[in-house]
């Protein structure tokens, strides 16, 4: 079933990342475009937040390989309506355009999140994030009322939401590791078993 549904986004959208109506050097941001990369969203030296209004997500990337995302997000607890979960998630690092057309994000070793669950054992609690991520399928067309957009695909064929375009250069903290940390002895991949790189 899996195959099937991937194999027919696959067919849907030709040639995706191949045939992009623009570069992806810039910044993107979903929604109603609060959550944006760059000093306004987070605040590694003291491991904090700036919350925006609302919940989305922003990528930027530089023209020599540089990235950053910030993510704000919730989750609903349908038996239990009044526990929702809300996660701010920022990392940064360097990513790859690889051969085969897929995105491999590669993180400094210095992000983190903040988990908020009002039901949990533990309510708010901060933790390291530095997982590297694939996204093996992402293009760029035009929208005809919000200009430039971003599609990016989980490794599972998942559209994330899409993203416009925020600016055309990057809005990204330093494109250097921001706080000190011990480096991870084994990162996470966020990786499709089957994913040829």
């Amino acid at each position: 079933m899996f195959v099937v549904s991937f194999l027919s986004l696959l067919l849907a959208v030709p040639a995706l990342g191949l045939d992009n109506v623009t570069s992806i050097v810039g910044t993107w941001a979903s929604g109603s475009q609060n959550v944006v990369t760059g000093s306004g969203f987070a605040q590694p030296a003291n491991e904090s937040f700036i919350y925006p209004p609302t919940t989305g997500l922003s990528y930027s990337f530089t023209a020599d390989g540089f990235y950053e995302i910030a993510r704000y997000r919730m989750t609903g607890n349908g038996p239990s309506p009044t526990c929702i979960t809300g996660v701010m998630n920022w990392c940064h690092g360097t990513y790859e355009l690889a051969p085969n057309g897929s995105i491999i994000m590669t993180p400094f070793g210095d992000g983190y999140q903040q988990i908020q669950d009002p039901c949990a054992a533990i309510s708010n609690f901060m933790e390291t994030y530095n997982d590297t991520e694939l996204y093996p399928i992402w293009n760029i067309y035009q929208d005809p009322v919000k200009g430039y957009t971003l599609q990016l695909y989980q490794w599972d064929g998942t559209p994330l939401p899409p993203q416009w375009q925020v600016s055309p250069s990057p809005n990204m903290l330093p494109t250097q590791p921001l706080r000190n940390v011990t480096p991870p002895t084994n990162n996470a991949i966020v990786l499709n078993a089957n994913a040829v790189l």
